[in-house]
């Protein structure tokens, strides 16, 4: 039997996945940004050693955020800037900054198993 949470998965056809891209791809830019703009603040106060745990929990904060905005697409996050459009047979995958959803992977192979979709 499912649990509560396949049941309620979103499953893509490939073109749905597409269609969503620019959605995932434009919050995941802003998110890396966020994170671009917190180092560079943090380097230009020159007290990076004594920040580093303000600075880690702030990307932390940024990530968490950027996973949520995902998921509520229908998407599942695999790490940061790794994303997953489920098939119903796999996974259409995405790492950012890739310039499209271009490869596939079953369920069991995870990221090192991607192979092209086309």
């Amino acid at each position: 039997m499912l649990s509560c949470a396949a049941m309620s998965r979103r499953i893509f056809s490939y073109d749905e996945a597409l269609a969503s891209f620019p959605v995932v791809r434009d919050r995941t830019e802003a998110a890396v940004q966020q994170i671009a703009a917190l180092s560079n603040e943090l380097r230009g106060r020159g007290d990076v050693e004594q920040r580093r745990a303000e600075f880690e929990s702030a990307c932390r904060e940024v990530v968490d955020q950027w996973a949520l905005e995902i998921e509520s697409v229908g998407c599942s996050v695999k790490g940061p800037w790794l994303v997953d459009w489920d098939s119903g047979a796999g996974w259409f995958c995405w790492r950012y900054p890739e310039p499209t959803v271009g490869h596939f992977h079953g369920y069991d192979e995870g990221f090192a198993g991607r192979v092209p979709v086309a």
